[in-house]
């Protein structure tokens, strides 16, 4: 486990250091940009589920939103096998084209933190992925082939802690195509990191070397996200690049 919470912090130092790195190098090269960022998000998704492969027996991660999300997020980008979950910058600028989109709003919502730290990585999915990949209702082919019982418990989970159904309606209400309405998921996981990284400490598992030690204490002491509030924004697809 000590090793797992090592990757882990050290797969969150290096998306920092990308996201850090990220706007200068977008006017030089949008495309490794987007592409160093994406793969430094899909890392950290790799190196908690690693953390999570060791540590089940310390922590239930499928009773929780948070951790649950972002377990299926990672299987549902490990494997692939579907076109969903693009990040809203790999769709905008590397699939379609800014171009396209000219004229067009993104309603993008937002889990808002308790402290004073705020949250200002983001990372955008779109609801409709979200929903095409974990409720079972809908019958879409890129659904997860989970036991459809378990299906149905996670999706409910999801949807009703992370307030997913307000986003929809929210979106509804103001008239945002499907296509147009995203979750900002770092908040996500940012909570689903304290999380596990509570449960570590709390049955006295070390942190152990430079990275682990850095982001112990604001993981367990500091940071606490709101994930039964949403907060919304409008924002134009040229001006993604300097929201993240």
């Amino acid at each position: 486990m000590e090793r797992a919470i090592g990757n882990l912090a050290t797969a969150m130092r290096l998306y920092v250091e990308a996201h850090m790195r990220f706007a200068l190098l977008f006017q030089d090269d949008p495309e490794e940009a987007i592409n160093n960022l994406d793969m430094a998000f899909e890392t950290k998704l790799e190196a908690f589920h690693r953390l999570y492969d060791v540590s089940k027996s310390l922590l239930d991660y499928h009773q929780h939103a948070d951790t649950a999300l972002i377990i299926a997020l990672r299987n549902a980008i490990h494997h692939r096998d579907h076109p969903l979950f693009r990040s809203a910058l790999a769709r905008v600028y590397l699939d379609d084209g800014v171009e396209r989109w000219q004229g067009a709003a993104f309603l993008v919502a937002h889990h808002p933190s308790l402290h004073r730290l705020p949250v200002t990585v983001r990372h955008l999915i779109r609801i409709d992925d979200l929903d095409a990949r974990l409720n079972p209702d809908l019958a879409s082919p890129y659904r997860d082939l989970l036991n459809e019982t378990k299906a149905i418990l996670r999706f409910k989970l999801i949807d009703e802690s992370l307030k997913i159904s307000n986003i929809r309606q929210r979106g509804a209400r103001d008239r945002y195509p499907d296509d147009q309405i995203y979750l900002d998921v770092m908040p996500v996981v940012m909570s689903a990191v304290c999380r596990a990284f509570k449960a570590m400490k709390a049955a006295d598992v070390a942190f152990k070397g430079f990275d682990a030690e850095t982001y112990e204490h604001p993981f367990t002491e500091q940071i606490d996200v709101d994930l039964s509030r949403v907060t919304f924004k409008s924002l134009r697809p040229e001006d993604l690049p300097l929201y993240h």
